[in-house]
């Protein structure tokens, strides 16, 4: 399993700048200025590296150093295209190249939530079931150019997501704290007052926690999947055993060395120390 989830890391040094190229960016507190898909952003060298990444938060690119490819850059550069350069081919294959990407991101997201289902011990019931998703969504990554840009991706990403809720009740339901876990999926928490807060085993899946404060949180056996943390204060918090956690969402929010995270993500370099 840790094998697959290294497998489902971005590597700048086996893709052509992708992200850099075929998404689209607002001038906002995230990005400091306009960019729309299919150009490239002005900071990719020629090299398809980012000339101002040690300076991205200075130069108001915030959002940037908390996207993640889920490794879907290096799948597209070199397995999709065969390791053919957008800039070597005509303008038809370098958008057939920006248009394949996005779609193959959302399958390695997905690959990556199945990854870590696979590795929690209360999912057991559904292993099978979530093996065999994983097989056919790999699977569905390696098709054709074509292919996947036909895909109906919203379709797939529903099948996945009957088993991740499943994986989501068995986990949830052995977390100890006592009463009805809490269901706040959806909910909109932002700017909400939830110091110390007791969120064991909570269902916080697609929850709006933008700047919350979630200082001395409980969080730990929590579904964190889809949910918006960007500047949200986890400051002393406790998420562990939390699950469905990125690290793009980590990376968005704000934290300390107090603050317990799950095996599966890593501390971000710009939290306090």
């Amino acid at each position: 399993m840790q094998e697959q989830m290294i497998d489902l890391s971005g590597d700048c040094a086996r893709c052509f700048g992708l992200c850099c190229v075929a998404l689209p960016f607002a001038a906002s507190a995230d990005f400091a200025r306009d960019k729309p898909a299919g150009t490239p952003c002005p900071n990719l060298r020629d090299d398809h590296r980012c000339g101002i990444h040690a300076r991205l938060r200075d130069e108001g690119y915030t959002g940037c150093t908390v996207y993640d490819c889920f490794g879907a850059g290096q799948k597209v550069s070199q397995i999709t295209f065969g390791g053919r350069d957008w800039r070597d081919g005509t303008r038809e294959d370098a958008r057939r190249m920006f248009d394949v990407f996005p779609v193959v991101r959302q399958l390695h997201e997905l690959l990556w939530y199945l990854t870590e289902a696979l590795t929690l011990p209360a999912a057991r019931p559904v292993h099978a079931d979530l093996r065999r998703m994983l097989e056919r969504t790999e699977a569905l990554t390696r098709e054709t150019a074509e292919e996947l840009a036909a895909l109906d991706v919203p379709a797939h990403r529903q099948e996945v997501n009957v088993l991740l809720l499943r994986t989501s009740e068995l986990v949830r339901a052995g977390v100890g704290g006592g009463g009805r876990k809490k269901n706040r999926r959806g909910a909109d928490l932002m700017g909400a007052r939830l110091k110390g807060a007791d969120l064991r085993g909570a269902s916080l899946r697609g929850a709006y926690l933008i700047a919350a404060d979630l200082t001395g949180a409980d969080l730990r056996g929590a579904d964190l999947i889809g949910a918006d943390l960007r500047d949200a204060d986890l400051t002393d918090a406790d998420l562990t055993g939390a699950f469905f956690l990125t690290q793009p969402q980590l990376n968005a929010a704000r934290g300390s060395a107090g603050t317990r995270l799950p095996e599966s993500v890593t501390r971000p370099v710009h939290w306090a120390a």
